[in-house]
């Protein structure tokens, strides 16, 4: 065993928003391995960055995929890792810390650590990390470093830290202006490039340690596409090397054992890949060439096919059905899938995405139950799926219980709040009716920090509701913290719908008699099916109505001038905010142009009937 000094594996981990890429990017442009013109043309997105290269990311603002690049500091490689901060995408972040031998956990000097940092943070501790610490946005002019630190300090202690690990470097940057020092005092004067951080990687990330003449053991860790090439698997090499041409064993999770040639051999150059003749033990790699592999998948050498352990991944704690657009829309805005197209679809999200489920109901052949870490853990696929073309319909997303020592357990969560001061009290009543525990409260002179014990299932529709309460204020984050026996059924939704019972166009005469009795969700004239939900009724019970109807025509003359009522706009939903607002008699339907609500059972006569068969088995 040897020490590789050529080469530095580090991994940047985070809270969503705490500047990960950001740093990333200006880390890149500092690297002098690229033209400012060439990154200026691979930036994009809201915050005009070059890692977040998908375009769910760009819109969105946040790191969802797990990204790989690599540049030298005095002639050392570094091979560097940009990870989501969101835990619905906890996957990924387990994944890729597998590749890394050290790490920067970035936090904000506002904010301080949240929970996805215990979350992030968490994981790289059981892949034994020591992580150096940067206290980010460092020029904010609510910071506060000092107690921040103080609070990260802690975080390490209670997470089971030792002392050594306890004992972490801290650089103070600003990410986004591309500044770091290791002395706070000095922060103005000293802080001019983020020459801190490069040092740090070399000092203070381990280099490898590993056997070049052992047998070859390689980890794939996550799978990349061309369609030039077809699968490609990403890795690490643990033992060993890899070679163009070499014959190999691919020993599957399930401890299957295939035959297999490696046919090219890619290795991370700045932000793309380039063939190389062989790798080594201690590199970050790709092989093309293996047609079957799969994430946690051991690509060995052929005489000594000796697996590396897989990759333990936490279970998903939500569930949404998956079916088919029937709708009478079907087929207006993309393709209507097929049950068989979804379950391939479905099936082939699995191949990279490691964190989800996905079985057939047994009650129902043609739809399909897909289970994930979080609402936008499923949303991010229902949205790439619409931008794909497809057209299907999704349920009520609900929490997976579990049996633990006899006992039905439900998922519980951390929830962090922060709200202006005047709407605490909102805020309070909201969270506690869902069965919550307040665990801590801080109150400052302009907001008031919360935290919360919840069970998932209270989270679900929370967040639309606490915007209303707060007029969008409220700032919220949460993590999966433990499971607990199931707590009494929640309240649901406090109002009804209104019910289309006709398949028409909606008319203004129409809408603006039934803008008074509810939040109309269409606008004149768009198009409307019979069982779709076109509003929110001012009531707790469900109303069906004609949207469609229209003004009669007479040819007596009105005595006196009709009065004009300005017809209000309509409730649109994005896709989160609909999977939140549904019951579990509904139905969000979603095309590539549209988002509709409806009713499971579209005709009112089968609704009933089917509420007269739920009463009748209770």
């Amino acid at each position: 065993m040897k020490k590789r000094t050529d080469i530095r594996n580090v991994a940047i981990i985070a809270h969503v928003d705490h500047g990960k890429t950001t740093l990333v990017d200006n880390m890149l442009r500092q690297s002098g391995l690229f033209r400012s013109e060439e990154l200026d043309k691979l930036a994009g997105g809201q915050h005009g960055l070059i890692m977040d290269s998908n375009d769910l990311e760009r819109e969105r603002g946040i790191t969802i995929l797990a990204k790989n690049c690599a540049f030298k500091i005095d002639g050392v490689k570094v091979n560097l890792i940009d990870t989501p901060g969101h835990a619905d995408f906890g996957g990924e972040v387990e994944r890729v810390l597998k590749m890394a031998d050290g790490c920067f956990l970035l936090v904000d000097s506002a904010e301080g650590p949240l929970p996805q940092t215990r979350f992030v943070l968490r994981k790289a501790f059981a892949c034994g990390l020591r992580p150096i610490v940067v206290v980010n946005k460092i020029d904010r002019a609510d910071a506060r470093p000092v107690d921040v630190l103080n609070s990260v300090f802690d975080l390490f202690v209670e997470l089971g830290a030792d002392d050594e690990t306890a004992d972490f470097p801290v650089i103070y940057a600003s990410g986004r202006n591309g500044i770091a020092t290791r002395d706070l005092p000095t922060f103005k004067e000293s802080a001019k490039d983020l020459s801190p951080i490069f040092e740090a990687i070399l000092e203070k990330v381990p280099p490898p340690t590993v056997d070049v003449d052992a047998p070859l053991q390689m980890l794939v860790l996550n799978i990349a596409h061309s369609e030039f090439v077809g699968r490609i698997g990403v890795g690490r090499i643990y033992a060993g090397k890899v070679k163009k041409g070499q014959k190999v064993k691919l020993v599957k999770r399930d401890g299957r054992v295939m035959d297999d040639t490696i046919v090219q051999v890619l290795e991370f150059d700045r932000l793309s890949r380039v063939e190389v003749p062989e790798c080594a033990a201690g590199d970050i790699c790709c092989l093309v060439g293996l047609d079957d592999v799969d994430i946690g998948d051991t690509v060995c050498d052929f005489d000594h096919p000796v697996a590396l352990p897989p990759v333990a991944i936490d279970e998903p704690t939500l569930d949404m059905v998956f079916r088919i657009n029937d709708s009478p829309f079907a087929g207006q805005d993309g393709k209507p899938l097929t049950s068989r197209e979804l379950r391939d679809r479905l099936f082939k999200e699995l191949e990279s995405n490691v964190a989800m489920r996905v079985r057939i109901n047994p009650e129902k052949q043609e739809e399909f139950i897909v289970s994930g870490r979080g609402l936008l853990h499923l949303s991010i696929l229902l949205e790439t799926m619409r931008r794909e073309g497809s057209e299907l319909s999704v349920g009520k997303p609900k929490v997976i219980t579990r049996e633990i020592d006899g006992q039905t357990m439900e998922p519980f969560e951390y929830l962090v709040v922060e709200v202006p001061a005047g709407h605490t009290g909102s805020v309070m009543g909201l969270v506690l009716e869902r069965q919550a525990e307040c665990v801590k409260m801080e109150g400052g002179q302009d907001s008031t920090h919360i935290e919360f014990i919840i069970p998932a299932r209270g989270l679900i529709g929370l967040k639309t509701r606490m915007m209303t309460a707060t007029s969008g204020t409220a700032i919220m984050h949460h993590n999966f913290y433990e499971y607990r026996p199931v707590k009494p059924a929640l309240p649901g939704r406090p109002n009804g719908v209104m019910v289309s019972t006709e398949t028409a166009k909606a008319t203004a005469y129409k809408i603006e008699q039934l803008q008074e009795r509810g939040i109309l969700f269409v606008a004149p004239m768009e198009p409307v099916y019979e069982g779709q939900v076109v509003a929110e009724h001012c009531r707790d019970n469900d109303l069906p109505v004609n949207v469609t109807q229209e003004k009669k025509l007479t040819n007596m003359r009105a005595s006196g001038s009709e009065k004009t009522v300005p017809i209000k706009p309509p409730r649109l939903f994005t896709l989160e905010s609909a999977l939140e607002y549904i019951e579990d008699d509904e139905m969000v339907e979603i095309t590539p142009k549209a988002i509709r609500l409806r009713k499971i059972f579209l005709k009112e006569n089968d609704r009933k009937r089917f509420e007269r068969a739920q009463k009748g088995g209770m």
